[in-house]
């Protein structure tokens, strides 16, 4: 007969074993102001790609572009899970496909972001099962205002839900027997820019029941719990109904087109939610959900609306609080803008996607130093050029070089990112007395293409306090400068020549009167590498003509580099 002693050891054993099996399983942690996603034990960057949206349905393909891929430097790449190839007859499933990325990832030392194509993607359902989209009857669709069925399952169908669900739960489960020791994947999408199209809600029968009936109480209690918090645009909407706590959509948000898309976003939100929760009851990874902009000054429903957006962060965490990032789509410029409205304090920036350009290394350390974003994803990955790939593969591998320490001092405001084109070429950054302006690298004049007529490629980087006098500066195509407050420049970079002495015929200085009080000087400046455990390794020493003599720190556009600055104090 056991005894006691020896059941409550048992117990322990089989309890430590759970939680090291649940440690072993990705999740995220905060860390200061910034949120984690932990890969092995340890908080990692998604360093990414995603695959074009048919380029995973075949075998031959996915072998075919995993080893370019793992050549391009990526950590991790995002492959859509299309819920018609998975269950192309009801209720019998072929997860071949999911099975060779799995090994295809391993093989090639990469890990995997499932993107569930279910139920929408890009607002319509293109990748729903044949067998689902015959049987309109039981799986009836959205409809326009002018009573027009469209290629938009309703989310207002318990059958649609649970034909979705169902399908996702079966995905989930397999990924959980196959990978749950393993880990190569490490975050699943639910959906693809799920949103409404030709108008901004669905007309079917169910839905304007809905419409018509008492806004959720649920959303209420969520706006007056978080009144002071919501984003502008619903305060003001609400604001201008008196704040109302009762009532239709309508008489609690206004009649417009915009409370229409306030509607879709609760609709997909809390169905949203539903798979989520179906999801972590089975396997408890992070989950987030992709959304298109509402780009190009067009209205709900010339993009897709209702979808996780900015304007509508509020009531998608009201009503789908498992999912753990809502997270842009970009593809119309303006990068730091648009990472901007997704990166909050109950929101952590993970860009998915984002357009190809031969400037994606400079957007990805912008976010990773700016935002603490979790990771950096170029939509289309396998078709970058020859010479595209190699660009971003030289980023990349010094992204990857820098995680254990951007994760290290993640979350404590000593990060900051850079991004410079010709319109916008400067920023001045503060740390205690100390100013440093840092410029995009064609604002010196050694470069022909800085005049020349040729459009600026983008630049930036990371510039990370290590310690008081003590820099990390990594990137591409930027200059920088430190100073102390109020300090006077004696020769700007517009007056020197090629060989950094004042130009022939340049513009004399007026020099200000010196005042006293210390001045900061550059000392050593070495270009590096970083091992997998955080450590420093010299690669050569720059002082000299490479930093102007000790007027600054430059890295050239056409190479990325990590520089490990130290500064000291003179008077």
């Amino acid at each position: 007969m056991m005894t006691i002693h020896k059941a409550l050891v048992l117990s322990g054993m089989a309890l430590s074993f759970c939680l090291q099996a649940q440690e072993n399983i990705p999740h995220l942690q905060k860390k200061g102001t910034a949120t984690q996603l932990v890969v092995e034990q340890k908080p990692v960057l998604i360093i990414g790609g995603e695959l074009g949206n048919s380029s995973a349905s075949s075998a031959h393909d996915i072998e075919t572009h995993f080893p370019k891929l793992q050549q391009m430097g990526l950590n991790t790449v995002l492959v859509p899970a299309y819920w018609d190839m998975i269950e192309p007859e009801e209720g019998k499933f072929d997860f071949s496909l999911l099975d060779t990325t799995i090994d295809q990832a391993r093989k090639n030392d990469l890990k995997i972001v499932f993107l569930w194509f279910g139920a929408w993607k890009n607002s319509m359902s293109c990748y729903a099962p044949l067998w689902f989209k015959k049987d309109y009857k039981k799986y009836p669709r959205a409809y326009s205002k002018a009573g027009k069925p469209m290629e938009i399952a309703s989310s207002f169908s318990q059958n649609v839900l649970n034909a979705d669900q169902k399908a996702f739960a079966e995905v989930m489960k397999h990924i959980a027997s196959v990978d749950s020791k393993q880990g190569t994947v490490i975050m699943m999408q639910v959906e693809n820019e799920i949103g409404m199209l030709e108008g901004a809600r669905d007309y079917s029968k169910e839905a304007n029941t809905a419409f018509n009936a008492q806004v959720p109480e649920t959303l209420i209690k969520f706006l007056i719990n978080n009144k002071k918090e919501l984003h502008s645009s619903l305060s003001e909407k609400w604001g201008k109904q008196g704040f109302k706590t009762k009532g239709n959509w309508q008489e609690i948000f206004g009649n417009d087109l915009y409370t229409d898309e306030l509607f879709t976003a609760w609709s997909y939100a809390q169905y949203v939610e539903k798979l989520a929760k179906t999801s972590k009851s089975i396997y408890h990874i992070p989950l987030y959900v992709n959304a298109a902009m509402n780009s190009r000054n067009r209205q709900p429903g010339e993009y897709p609306a209702g979808g996780p957006l900015a304007h509508l962060i509020d009531i998608w965490h009201a009503a789908a609080p498992s999912i753990d990032m809502l997270s842009p789509d970009l593809y119309d410029g303006n990068f730091a803008d648009w990472v901007s409205k997704y990166r909050l304090h109950n929101n952590p920036l993970f860009v998915p996607e984002v357009k190809m350009t031969a400037n994606n290394g400079v957007q990805a350390f912008y976010a990773f130093g700016e935002h603490d974003a979790i990771g950096y994803s170029p939509f289309s990955i396998e078709n970058n050029s020859e010479a595209g790939s190699k660009r971003l593969a030289e980023a990349y591998s010094k992204l990857k070089q820098l995680i254990p320490v951007l994760t290290k001092y993640q979350g404590q405001g000593w990060s900051k990112g850079l991004l410079f084109d010709q319109t916008n070429s400067e920023r001045k950054i503060s740390f205690d007395d100390l100013t440093i302006t840092a410029r995009h690298f064609f604002s010196l004049p050694w470069d022909p293409r800085a005049k020349d007529g040729s459009v600026w490629p983008e630049g930036g980087g990371i510039i990370l306090r290590l310690a008081k006098d003590e820099y990390l500066i990594a990137g591409s195509g930027m200059v920088v400068e430190f100073e102390k407050l109020n300090e006077k420049k004696e020769i700007q970079a517009k007056d020197l020549g090629e060989d950094g002495f004042a130009a022939q015929g340049g513009k004399i200085q007026t020099q200000n009167q010196w005042t006293g009080g210390k001045r900061v000087g550059i000392g050593p400046v070495d270009e590096i590498r970083i091992d997998e455990n955080g450590n420093f390794i010299p690669i050569r020493r720059l002082n000299g003509d490479q930093t102007h003599q000790g007027r600054h720190i430059r890295i050239g556009v056409d190479e990325f580099a990590i520089l490990h600055v130290r500064l000291y104090e003179y008077q």
